[in-house]
């Protein structure tokens, strides 16, 4: 496998690819990353040294930079999985034109490349958010898109426009649609690590409006190993559904954090909610369980996995916490 992987200096990116060089020996993956505020080369210094993988710092929205890297034969690149993307829906909503630019255009770049090259496969990293405030019941990847922030609605119209060179062009494209990830590695603004790093810090969890929107929570290993197999074995022009099936109250996980840090309710600070703020997000995964995929951690285990490793790496997001000003309550 030759793989360009975009954005994978992010949380994503970084452990699929982390993953997947372990898992595969004859692999090689060249990683295009614009390392803005949320991508860092400290996320793969572990395999720097690695001749399987290639840096290259880049922006997709590049449209010469993309021919080049699908045009040049020391590479010799036949796939693309698309993790590039701005992500933080709080920043969308004060400023959506970086999404609308590398969420949109910068999807229309490397699909056009696409084409041009004839790469054998698009794997194009999308999110539940896509689907809306889902009331009752569950998202298939049939339904319509009905996006309430400008994340997702710059997500969803990348959805749509990766199907629509699937079907106009025939572009060898799969979307995926995961649920929320956790892990090690994930920028400290995400509400997990926000909460998990401020308790560290001997500070109170920011809990938005009255905890109860719902999210499905998903170990970021497991959304690897999702990608992986939708990678071998899903059906171009299709979206694939990715969740753990664990969905729970944002306040019975910010619980769930304290629990683990032996600590009581007193240290939730409950804050105005955001505009716009969904609901509930809750997947139907039946698809990729036909695939033969499904969750291999559980919430508990996953969540004490997570908070174990940024006890042991301050290292890594103390810096990034001071650097982005985050507000940390």
């Amino acid at each position: 496998m030759k793989i360009l992987v975009t954005g994978g200096c992010g949380f994503i990116g970084s452990n699929f690819i982390r993953y997947m060089l372990k898992k595969y020996r004859n692999i090689r993956i060249v990683n295009l990353d614009k390392l803005t505020y949320a991508g860092n080369v400290n996320n793969l210094k572990d395999i720097k040294k690695d001749k399987r993988y290639k840096f290259i710092k880049g922006d997709i929205c590049n449209e010469k930079l993309i021919n080049s890297l699908l045009r040049t034969t020391n590479y010799e690149l036949r796939t693309i999985i698309n993790f590039a993307a701005e992500t933080h829906v709080d920043r969308s909503i004060k400023n959506a034109s970086d999404f609308i630019r590398t969420n949109v255009e910068g999807v229309r770049v490397l699909l056009e490349a696409a084409k041009k090259y004839r790469i054998k496969k698009f794997i194009h990293i999308s999110t539940d958010e896509v689907y809306g405030d889902i009331k009752k019941g569950f998202s298939k990847e049939t339904d319509a898109l009905l996006p309430n922030s400008p994340y997702a609605a710059s997500k969803a119209a990348a959805d749509l426009l990766c199907l629509s060179y699937y079907h106009t062009y025939k572009v060898p494209v799969i979307i995926v649609r995961s649920s929320n990830n956790f892990g090690p590695y994930q920028y400290p603004e995400k509400v997990m690590p926000l909460f998990i790093t401020n308790l560290i810090e001997g500070k109170k969890i920011p809990l938005y409006g009255n905890g109860k929107n719902v999210r499905e929570w998903l170990y970021v290993e497991d959304n690897c190993r999702g990608i992986e197999r939708i990678l071998i074995n899903g059906k171009f022009g299709q979206a694939y559904n990715i969740g753990s099936g664990k969905r729970m109250h944002n306040l019975d996980m910010a619980k769930a954090i304290l629990k683990n840090f032996k600590l009581k309710d007193n240290c939730i600070k409950f804050v105005n909610d955001r505009p716009g703020h969904d609901r509930r997000y809750a997947l139907d995964s039946s698809k990729i369980k036909r695939l033969g995929w499904h969750p291999e951690y559980f919430f508990d285990k996953a969540l004490g996995l997570t908070i174990s490793w940024y006890m042991q790496n301050g290292q890594w997001w103390k810096p990034l916490k001071r650097g982005a000003k985050i507000i940390s309550w």
